[in-house]
């Protein structure tokens, strides 16, 4: 396909600009999507700022950023055409971490660790723009019934879903979430989906606590606000009074170092934590090794979404998550910097945000 785009165009810290450039030209493994809609991710937000470097040679741009996105295919390459997996018109979302499937990891299907991924949006060109070219491989179809912009979101909740898995919930067994953003707010979804009983949310501020008891969480516990109706001095020993007991399940989806060392204060023995929010490069994690050893506990680290793609996609298409309590805001693509710098400057009530692109 040729003619040109619009692009948001990352070049450093605190630049990016909106250019018209060619529609990228595809291989003959790969599909060419209409981009209807991508979400703003933190890492974005982290990129656009300067607290992180891409996934590129040198670290730097110029890049379009945005690896969470949904489309339509517009054209399709060789292969995929010749196996009659896509057509023209097709309704996609796509998996950005695209692994060489070469490697000794990929080999087990362990893709989350491959080395050698091309990211979109992080290592070569993404959704921050009309126009996105993918390797067949990482593009699934969404439900019909499932949005554009819920579909963007399909990435962070595959990410979810991973560690959700890892949790290994038993039938009834209590959850505890900390981390009330957009990823623990689908946490606390996926958790009731997979059969836990009650699910204890644990975070700072009320608005996105309140979020989550709207999409199920049971138990609401606020750290930080003396003034909040939630507010417990003693988190263990608030989750003991909710639930009768020390939780046998957590998971933690931020990277507050006092929600990561107290999910070891919540959780009793034969437990199981699984940790997904990322610490600081220097955080260290104390763990009183007799004690997990004597109480059998497991601890486990999730990282991307291997394998849960097809889960995924059932859970937004059968209604069993709901993402519209965590979309709270959409931008156009000309106001794609503008989004980044609401959702790290605003002090409005925010979860997520979706720039909408394409027109249906």
């Amino acid at each position: 396909m040729k003619g040109k785009m619009k692009v948001q165009n990352f070049y450093e810290p605190l630049v990016m600009k909106l250019e018209e450039h060619d529609i990228p030209q595809i291989s003959s493994n790969e599909v060419l999507i209409k981009v209807m809609a991508c979400s703003i991710c933190g890492s974005d937000v982290s990129y656009y700022y300067g607290h992180s470097p891409l996934g590129t040679a040198d670290g730097k741009g110029p890049l379009y950023l945005g690896h969470e996105m949904s489309g339509v295919v517009v054209e399709v390459g060789g292969i995929p055409a010749a196996s009659g997996l896509f057509k023209a018109g097709d309704r996609v979302a796509v998996n950005p971490v695209q692994q060489c499937n070469a490697c000794e990891y990929c080999m087990r299907g362990e893709f989350n660790v491959c080395p050698n991924s091309e990211v979109i949006g992080v290592s070569v060109n993404g959704g921050f723009a009309e126009y996105v070219k993918v390797k067949y491989t990482h593009v699934y179809k969404i439900p019909d019934n499932v949005k554009f912009e819920h579909a963007a979101m399909t990435e962070p909740l595959a990410c979810a879903s991973n560690a959700v898995k890892r949790l290994d919930i038993h039938l009834g067994q209590d959850v505890v979430v900390f981390g009330p953003g957009p990823i623990g707010l689908m946490m606390v979804q996926l958790a009731k989906a997979s059969g836990a009983g009650r699910v204890v949310l644990i975070g700072r501020r009320d608005y996105p606590l309140e979020v989550g008891k709207k999409v199920g969480a049971d138990v609401l516990i606020n750290t930080s606000d003396l003034k909040s109706r939630y507010f417990a001095e003693d988190v263990s020993e608030a989750v003991r009074k909710a639930l009768g007991h020390l939780a046998p399940r957590a998971i933690v989806a931020t990277s507050n170092m006092e929600a990561l060392q107290g999910a070891l204060l919540v959780t009793g023995p034969a437990s199981t934590i699984v940790y997904f929010g990322l610490p600081g490069p220097e955080d260290k994690l104390q763990v009183p090794m007799l004690e997990a050893i004597q109480a059998e506990r497991t601890i486990k680290c999730a990282w991307l979404a291997p394998l849960v793609w097809d889960s995924t996609f059932a859970a937004m298409g059968t209604g069993k998550v709901d993402l519209s309590p965590i979309l709270t805001h959409t931008f156009s693509l000309e106001e794609a910097e503008e989004g980044i710098k609401f959702m790290k400057e605003s002090k409005e009530n925010k979860l997520k945000a979706v720039i909408k692109i394409g027109q249906e």
